[in-house]
Formats: C-alpha cells, sequence, structure tokens
C-alpha cells in the first residue's frame, strides 16, 4: 500500500506552477490540493492613504503594546535600568523578519502558515504532536492573571498579597471570560479584534505619552532609547550590570554573569513584540484582511452577527507570470509598509513607555512581588504626581494608570485567546477529512467548540496557578516555540512556494537567525533551571 505522505514528484511543490490548469499539490499528499484563481492587484498606495495600513499589524501590534513590559517592567528594567532593552531589540528585529515570511506565504495562497506547515512531510499527523507541544506555551493565561492586579488594587486602595488570594484568583477568571467576548460576537472575530485593538492603541499610548511629557526627564529619555542599542549587557550581580564585548575589549574577560536571572531576562525577551506561536495569527489575520489571495478563502465568523461569512477549506493560488508576479510584489511592499509602520513601532513603544514609567517612578533595584507587577507603578505614578501637583490628583492619576495597565492587558488576552483557538480551527479545518466534509459557513462551530475547550483549562490555570509562575513557563515555552517556528517557516517557502516567490538571502539568514536566538535563549533558561549553568 503506497504511502499516503509521500508526494510523487509531478506533484512536488517544487515543479512549474506557471503552466496547465490543474493546481499545485503541495507538501503531504494527505492533505487537499489548492485551488486556483487570479490574484487581484494590490490598492494603490499614496501619503493621503495611511487609512491602507491598517491592517493585520493593528491587531498585532495593539498586543504587542505594553503587555510584556507592564508585566516585566518593574522585574527588569527598574531593576537592572534601561540597559537590558537591547534583549527587546533583537527580539522585536527578530519577529519582524518571521512576521514578513508568515504572511509571504499566505499572499500566495491564502492560507496561514500553520496550514503551510502541516502540509509539509512527514505530514499533519506527525505537526499535530509537535505543535501541540510548542504551543502549550499560549494555554497558560498569564495576561488575565496580571490584568486582575489594577482591578483589585482600585477595590482595596492598596497591593494586593497573600490575603487577596481568592480575590485574585476570582477577578484573573472574570478578565479571562471577558477577553472571550469579542470571539463570540461583531460578525467578523478580526474586525471586532481591529476595533478593540485600535481603541486600545489610542488610550493607553495616549495616557502614557502624557506621563512621559509631564513627568519624565531627560535622562531618562535618553537612558531609554540608549538602552535599545546596548548589546551584550548582562547583570553582574545584586542590581548591577556589565558589558560582554567592554570587557571582553579592555582584557577583562567575560564577566561573571548572574544565572539566577536568565529566567526572568528570557521571559523579558519573549514578550517583547508578540511572542512565541502569537505571531502566527498574524498570517490568518493577512487572509482576512482579503490581502493577496486572502480575498478568495474567506474569513472566521463569530458566532453571533457573522452567518453570512464562510472559510474555504483550501486556499488558492495563482500562476506566477508576468502579469501576476509584479501584482504579489506590489502585495508584500504592502505587508513591508504595514510591519516597519505600525507593527514594530508600536512594539518599541510598547516596550518604552512602560519601562521609562519603570525608570522614572521606581527606585533602582525594586523587586517585583507576587500580583504586584502591573500595579507597583501605578503607586509609584500617584505619589509622585500628588507631591507635584497635589493629593488630588495623584489619586486620580493613580486610578488613570491602574486603568492603563488593565487595557494594557486584558484586551490583549482576546487577542492571545481567539490567535490560539484560531490556528488551530485553521489546521483542523483543513487537515481533517471529516471536517472538509462539512459546509464552509459550519467554521464557527469548529471555533467554538475548541474555545469551549481552551476556556476551561484557562480557568483551571487561574485557580491553581500563581502569576509569574505562569509567566515563566509561559515565556520559556514560547522562545522554543518561536525559535523552532522561525526555522519551519523558512523551509515551508522554500519548499511550498514557486521560486520567483521565496525569500532571498537576505531574509534567509534573517529568519535562521531569529530562531537561532530564540531557541538559545530557551535552552540557557532550560539549562539554568536543572543546574547544569
Amino acid at each position: 500500500m503506497p504511502d499516503p505522505h509521500r508526494v510523487p514528484p509531478a506533484t512536488e511543490a517544487t515543479s512549474d506552477v506557471d503552466g496547465g490548469s490543474e493546481p499545485p499539490q503541495p507538501g503531504a499528499a494527505i492533505m487537499p490540493r489548492w485551488d486556483r484563481a487570479e490574484l487581484d492587484d494590490a490598492p494603490a498606495f499614496n501619503r493621503r492613504c495611511w487609512a491602507l495600513l491598517l491592517g493585520p499589524a493593528l491587531i498585532s501590534g495593539g498586543a504587542a503594546i505594553g503587555g510584556g513590559e507592564w508585566l516585566m517592567g518593574p522585574a527588569v528594567t527598574a531593576r537592572y535600568g534601561a540597559a537590558i532593552l537591547w534583549l527587546a531589540t533583537l527580539s522585536i528585529v527578530g519577529q519582524v523578519a518571521y512576521n514578513l515570511e508568515i504572511s509571504r506565504y499566505t499572499l500566495y495562497c491564502g492560507e496561514p502558515i500553520f496550514t503551510g506547515k502541516f502540509r509539509t512531510l512527514p505530514g499533519p499527523r506527525f505537526w499535530l504532536l509537535v505543535y501541540l507541544a510548542l504551543d502549550f506555551g499560549a494555554v497558560f493565561p498569564y495576561l488575565a492573571s496580571n490584568a486582575a492586579t489594577p482591578l483589585a488594587m482600585a477595590y482595596l486602595g492598596r497591593l494586593p498579597d497573600a490575603r487577596d488570594a481568592m480575590l485574585m484568583k476570582a477577578l484573573g477568571i472574570g478578565v479571562f471570560l471577558l477577553a472571550l467576548v469579542p470571539a463570540l460576537v461583531g460578525g467578523q472575530i478580526y474586525q471586532t479584534l481591529k476595533w478593540v485593538m485600535g481603541l486600545k492603541i489610542v488610550a493607553v499610548l495616549g495616557f502614557l505619552l502624557l506621563l512621559a511629557a509631564f513627568f519624565s526627564t531627560r535622562g531618562t529619555w535618553i537612558g531609554i532609547v540608549s538602552g535599545f542599542f546596548k548589546f551584550g549587557t548582562v547583570p553582574v550581580g545584586g542590581d548591577r550590570t556589565g558589558n560582554v564585548f567592554v570587557s571582553l575589549a579592555s582584557g577583562r574577560g567575560l564577566p561573571a554573569i548572574d544565572l539566577s536571572t536568565v529566567a526572568l531576562l528570557a521571559a523579558f525577551a519573549a514578550i517583547a513584540g508578540n511572542g512565541g506561536l502569537t505571531n502566527a495569527p498574524l498570517s490568518n489575520y493577512t487572509r482576512d484582511q482579503g490581502w493577496g489571495m486572502g480575498r478568495h478563502v474567506g474569513a472566521i465568523p463569530s458566532i453571533v452577527g457573522g452567518r453570512e461569512l464562510r472559510l474555504s477549506h483550501v486556499g488558492a493560488v495563482f500562476e506566477v507570470d508576468a502579469t501576476t508576479l509584479p501584482r504579489w510584489r506590489r502585495w508584500y511592499r504592502h505587508l513591508v509598509r504595514d510591519q516597519l509602520v505600525v507593527w514594530a513601532p508600536a512594539c518599541f513603544l510598547g516596550a518604552a513607555l512602560p519601562s521609562l514609567l519603570s525608570l522614572q517612578f521606581l527606585p533602582r533595584g525594586t523587586r517585583v512581588t507576587e500580583w504586584a507587577a502591573a500595579g507597583m507603578t501605578a503607586a509609584a505614578v500617584g505619589d509622585h504626581v500628588g507631591v507635584a501637583w497635589g493629593l488630588g490628583w495623584g489619586t486620580t492619576f493613580w486610578y488613570l494608570t491602574l486603568l492603563c495597565g488593565f487595557l494594557t492587558l486584558g484586551p490583549t488576552m482576546a487577542v492571545t485567546v481567539d490567535g490560539f483557538v484560531r490556528r488551530w480551527v485553521d489546521v483542523f479545518w483543513t487537515a481533517s477529512h471529516r471536517l472538509r466534509c462539512w459546509d464552509p459557513a459550519r467554521i464557527r462551530r469548529v471555533y467554538f467548540a475548541v474555545l469551549v475547550v481552551y476556556a476551561g483549562f484557562g480557568v483551571l490555570m487561574l485557580w491553581v496557578g500563581k502569576p509569574l509562575q505562569l509567566v515563566k513557563i509561559a515565556t520559556n515555552l514560547m522562545n522554543y516555540a518561536l525559535g523552532f517556528s522561525c526555522w519551519h517557516t523558512l523551509y515551508v517557502n522554500l519548499a511550498l512556494l514557486p521560486e520567483p516567490l521565496r525569500p532571498g538571502w537576505f531574509m534567509r539568514v534573517a529568519l535562521a537567525g531569529a530562531g537561532l536566538f530564540f531557541l538559545a535563549l530557551a535552552t540557557i533558561t532550560t539549562l539554568a533551571a536543572v543546574g547544569l549553568l
């Protein structure tokens, strides 16, 4: 009996897709053949059409703003200063390369990158087990558990402590369940999340810029900006830092790195930007936005209000010729603008502004206690403004900073939920022979079923876990996942895309380097945790 995963040479994706009427059968033969359709031209872009940039990067960029730094800022930048921010620089730049490459695949066939990965040999059953293990970090709802802190502070009037354990668990579960609402209503889930993230960006960045303008010093701004470029700076004990390259150049050898902080620094790098497989849904959003061949595939509808939306079970590709190749390149340039003008600046601002508040208002060497990461900055801001402008203004800014903390963490939880659910729903929708027999309009039922299972596990984790434990477990798994996913994405684009659409050598090196960076962080963290470093 022939191996169902083996692809005959005549159907390999590396064969000529320009000729013939039958679309190609990429990767594992057990996966369905692509459809064929026409590639429409990208919309004309000019300086007056900035709305054209409000695409997938708006959701991912909104999710990136402050989520990690609001949690890890007091734990990292307030303790060691801004010099550690170079880790965020490497993380964000690596993720830009990853985001461009996962969406490259989607522009060609309309399928999300996860479906493309499951098309590669040895086939979907193998990759199901691999990515269930790698994606386990996204199951831990650490954002919801930490978003409960500003709510508890507003209610208690102080930082929560061990006496408030039950209140914190209840609030964390409440925030988590509230984050499920955008996935249930609004017609097209993507458009609902786009509105939520747009409002979050305006509110959070507006407030943080107000604080930075009136209450920060020039020295703090210089420290933040320079910190993104102080590559090689590491903790060397206590709250002191040293630079590896400076130490080597001066003949002192390697500095004595404080390995007890490895997990903390790796978590900081993992959450900068999006991190883990939470970037992968950007290719889903590229499809839902209708960019490239996504227009021919459809979108996932919500349970309420999305009855007219449908999602095809398979992608559709175009013939690469003298007409379509320039069109595809214009779509890719559109994608690059989306990343460089929206996503990357949002990530750097998301790293800079919360960290700026930590540096400005918290004493150097501040250590984070349980449940305090999202609330310590609010208390410090309130005290500072109260001294400068009066007690009434201090109380007002205390509440506003708490609200900002909640808006930073809560809506991002909604995107994390949707991202985890949709990347698996999309895979099941294409890889399962039984589901491929369903009407395309019934995709909402699969989405809802996976959402219910995810919600049940999330509630369990919030009940038994602690916020900082959830962060450290999740982020180390996220570094493993993103590192491996970078390499797998590179293989997908080289194996399944036609030669003219494959990444050039610059993007190949960038993606391979990004994978090495994240895997190295995860490996060092693991070795330190088991006492081998």
